[in-house]
């Protein structure tokens, strides 16, 4: 971990945090949460592809991994949705981006499969016109 600290933004940090993520792995979960974080934020952003790249395929064991990697999909969706709908249909009302920021992931696939096709936020949203 200090060696993520202190060279995470080299070169070489993509290299330091594959060395690092196993020994985060066995920890518990509140340790686990808290040096993932630190390491994610020790790293430049090619070393944060980088790493994501090394995971991919990653079947993650622990409940807690699991349970983050989701809501990291959620929250992920939530926020290409919103993208999505400002750019089709411009500022949004707060009240369509909140119904969006409080959806479950049903709901916001749901939604991101109507943005092309539907012509209005209300036929997207579920919503009467």
């Amino acid at each position: 971990m200090l060696s993520a600290l202190a060279y995470g933004s080299s070169e070489q940090g993509a290299a330091i945090g594959a060395a690092v993520l196993p020994a985060i792995r066995e920890l518990e979960e509140d340790r686990a949460r808290f040096y993932g974080g630190l390491l994610l934020n020790s790293l430049n952003e090619a070393a944060r592809r980088a790493l994501e790249v090394i995971m991919k395929g990653y079947e993650y064991q622990s409940d807690f991994a699991k349970k983050y990697v989701a809501l990291g999909r959620q929250e992920g969706e939530r926020v290409m949705l919103l993208r999505l709908l400002r750019a089709r249909f411009g500022e949004l009302p707060d009240a369509a981006v909140a119904r969006v920021e409080g959806a479950e992931t049903a709901a916001l696939e749901r939604w991101a499969e109507r943005v092309l096709s539907a012509k209005t936020l209300a036929e997207v949203l579920d919503e009467p016109s």
